[in-house]
C-alpha cells in the first residue's frame, strides 16, 4: 500500500515502480532527512499543531531509526520509493498512527529540497576542508624548493626562468578562489525552503524560523514556488566543482608531461603510480591521468543538471529527481581527489638538476636581454629587434645567449658591455622580478608567508 494511493484503484505496474523509484540512491539523504524531521516536528509542538507528547514520540522514534541507519540495520525498499517513505513508514511502525501526523504542514517537495540543502552544506564544509589540506601541502612544498629554478612556459614552449615555488604557488592561488567559490555558494545553500508545501506553502501557523535556527540555517526562502522549484543552488556548486577539478586536471596534466623521459621533472612517489602487464620497465602516472579523466564526468553532471532544469515550468517537475545522482557522484569524485592528489604531492619529488638544465636552452633569458637594452635607453620595439637577431644568429651557430663573445654581442648593439653576462645569469632573471606577484626570492617568501597566516 502506497501512502499517497487513497485516489488509484490499479497497482501500480512493477517496471513502473522500479523506474519511479529514487530510494537506490537518496538513501543518502536518511541522516539529512530525519534531522529535518525532528526540527519540523519541534516546530509542529511548538505552535501547538501536534501535542507536545505526540512530538516527542516522534522526535524518539526518529532517533531510533537514525540509530538504525548508522549501524546499518535500516531496510530500504523500492516500494515506498523514496527516503522520505521509507522513514515515514519506518516511524509508523514503531510509533503507531502519531508516526503520520510528521508530515503535516509540509510536502515531499519542501522536505527533499530542505534534505539536499543540508546535504550540500554538510558536504561543502567538508570539501572546504580538503581544499585547505592541499593548499597547506603546495605551500609546504614550495617552501621546500624555493631554490629550484625552471622553465616557465607558454605554448609549451620555454618563455622565462622563474623557481617552482611560482609555478606551485600559481596553483594554490587557483585553489584559493576555488576555496571562495564554495564559501560564496555556501551562503546560497544555507537558506530554509522547509515551509514551502508542495508549491503554496501551508494554511497551518508553522513558525519557520524557529525551523531555521533549530537547523542553523542563515535565513528562510521568500517565494514558495521557487523554493521547491529551482535547483540553481545545485548547479552553482557544480560549477564551482567543474572549476576545481579543472585545475586539478590542468595540474595532474603538467605532473603528467613532467614524469615523462622527454621532461624528466618529477618523480612521482610509487606508491601512486602503476606498471604495466607487458613492458615491465613502465611506471605509469596513474593517479594524474585518473584525476585528469574524472574530469571529464564532473562536467557531464554539471550539464545534465543544466539541461534537465533549462524547460522546467513552475513548479516540482519529476524531472527534478534527476538532481541527485549528478550531485552525490560530483561530491564523491571532488572529495577522492583533493584527498589523493594532496597525498601525492606531499611525496613528490622534483629534480633540481633537471629543472636548472631546462633553462639552459631555449633562451629564456632573451627578455632580460631586451630589458637591459631598454635599461640602456634603447626603446622596447628597438631593443626587440635586436634581441631577436641575436638568437637567430646564435640557432645558426649552435650557442646560448650566454656564451656570445663581446665582440658579437657589440655586433648587434654598442651598447653591450661585460654587464650583459651578469644581467642574463638565470639566477638573476629570476630574482630581478621582484615585483608583486613575481618570481623573485623574496616576493615568494613573502606570499608563503602571507598565505601561510592566512589558512591558520
Amino acid at each position: 500500500m502506497k501512502m499517497w494511493d487513497g485516489r488509484f484503484q490499479e497497482s501500480t505496474d512493477a517496471l513502473v515502480e522500479e523506474f519511479n523509484a529514487s530510494i537506490g540512491f537518496d538513501y543518502k539523504l536518511a541522516q539529512y532527512d530525519i534531522q529535518g524531521s525532528m526540527a519540523h516536528a519541534k516546530m509542529l509542538a511548538k505552535c501547538g499543531i501536534i501535542t507536545t507528547e505526540d512530538s516527542q514520540k516522534i522526535i524518539k522514534g526518529l532517533e531510533e531509526i537514525l540509530a538504525e541507519v548508522e549501524a546499518g540495520e535500516f531496510e530500504f525498499t523500492v516500494e515506498l520509493e523514496d527516503i522520505h517513505m521509507n522513514i515515514e513508514k519506518r516511524l509508523t511502525d514503531k510509533i503507531g498512527a502519531v508516526g503520520g501526523k510528521l508530515h503535516t504542514a509540509r510536502s515531499r517537495n519542501d522536505q527533499v529540497a530542505l534534505d539536499v540543502r543540508l546535504y550540500l552544506r554538510d558536504q561543502i564544509e567538508q570539501i572546504k576542508g580538503l581544499v585547505k589540506q592541499l593548499q597547506e601541502v603546495l605551500l609546504e612544498l614550495a617552501e621546500e624548493n624555493i631554490d629550484i629554478i625552471m622553465p616557465g612556459y607558454t605554448h609549451l614552449q620555454r618563455a622565462q626562468p622563474i623557481r617552482l615555488a611560482h609555478h606551485l604557488l600559481a596553483y594554490q592561488q587557483k585553489l584559493k578562489r576555488d576555496y571562495d567559490r564554495l564559501v560564496d555558494c555556501y551562503k546560497r545553500v544555507n537558506i530554509l525552503p522547509l515551509g514551502s508545501g508542495a508549491l503554496a506553502g501551508t494554511k497551518f501557523p508553522i513558525d519557520r524560523e524557529f525551523v531555521a535556527k533549530e537547523l542553523g540555517f542563515a535565513g528562510v526562502s521568500q517565494n514558495s514556488l521557487d523554493a521547491v522549484s529551482d535547483r540553481d543552488f545545485v548547479i552553482e556548486f557544480l560549477a564551482a566543482a567543474s572549476t576545481m577539478m579543472m585545475h586539478l586536471s590542468r595540474f595532474s596534466e603538467e605532473l603528467i608531461i613532467w614524469t615523462s623521459s622527454e621532461f624528466d621533472f618529477v618523480e612521482i612517489s610509487d606508491s601512486f603510480c602503476t606498471g604495466s602487464s607487458i613492458m615491465p620497465q613502465k611506471k605509469n602516472p596513474d593517479i594524474p591521468e585518473l584525476i585528469r579523466g574524472k574530469t571529464g564526468r564532473v562536467y557531464g553532471n554539471l550539464m545534465q543538471l543544466l539541461v534537465t532544469m533549462k524547460g522546467l515550468p513552475l513548479a516540482y517537475n519529476k524531472d527534478m529527481q534527476e538532481d541527485k545522482e549528478g550531485l552525490f557522484d560530483t561530491v564523491d569524485t571532488v572529495k577522492k581527489s583533493l584527498e589523493i592528489f594532496a597525498r601525492m604531492m606531499a611525496k613528490t619529488k622534483f629534480k633540481a638538476d633537471k629543472m636548472k638544465a631546462s633553462t639552459e636552452g631555449g633562451f629564456v633569458n632573451a627578455t632580460d636581454v631586451a630589458d637591459y637594452l631598454v635599461d640602456k635607453d634603447i626603446p622596447f620595439r628597438e631593443a626587440h629587434e635586436i634581441v631577436g637577431k641575436s638568437v637567430f644568429y646564435c640557432i645558426e651557430h649552435n650557442k646560448k645567449l650566454s656564451e656570445l663573445t663581446m665582440e658579437e654581442w657589440q655586433g648587434f648593439s654598442e651598447v653591450f658591455s661585460d654587464d650583459i653576462y651578469h644581467a642574463i645569469a638565470i639566477e638573476t632573471c629570476v630574482d630581478a622580478r621582484n615585483t608583486i606577484g613575481g618570481p623573485a626570492r623574496a616576493e615568494i617568501e613573502r606570499v608563503i608567508k602571507q598565505e601561510k597566516e592566512a589558512l591558520n
